[in-house]
């Protein structure tokens, strides 16, 4: 199966990937907003660019702009349905990122892993189901081969 193949690859008629990509594509590129630009009462790249440097993670503005970029373009690709795995993929490792960084001390907020747990989780199923219905990957996977060229 080539590499386009695998990223695509959906079953269009899963209802529940749409309701998981929408919630979290809409979590996600909020967040996302919120480090880069400042939107939703955040307090924009500078100050995500502070905040990582104050956590350690360096180069602060290299791994935030990874951050913020992944959570609002994958975000973005999540309410799309457009590879999907992929934006699921990196949801799953900023997720993970952000359980050992910040949220290690506790399972519960304030300062608890839940919520990203929660998202990490969410994230995990659509890397395995891919986009579902109403996808961007349901309309292009129906033209791409398995088999590999």
């Amino acid at each position: 199966m080539s590499i386009k193949a695998r990223l695509v690859r959906t079953n269009a008629s899963l209802w529940s990937p749409l309701v998981l990509r929408l919630v979290v594509g809409a979590v996600m590129a909020g967040h996302g907003s919120q480090k880069l630009f400042g939107w939703f009462g955040g307090k924009g790249f500078e100050a995500t660019v502070n905040g990582f440097s104050s956590m350690g993670l360096n180069p602060a503005p290299v791994m935030a702009g990874l951050a913020a970029g992944g959570e609002f373009i994958g975000g973005i690709l999540l309410i799309l349905g457009l590879f999907t795995r992929l934006a699921a993929l990196s949801t799953v490792v900023i997720m993970a990122v952000a359980i050992f960084t910040v949220h290690s001390s506790a399972f519960f907020l304030p300062a608890g892993m839940e919520y990203a747990l929660t998202l990490l989780a969410a994230a995990l199923v659509l890397l395995e189901t891919g986009g579902g219905a109403l996808s961007a990957d349901s309309k292009i996977g129906a033209g791409v081969s398995t088999i590999k060229a």
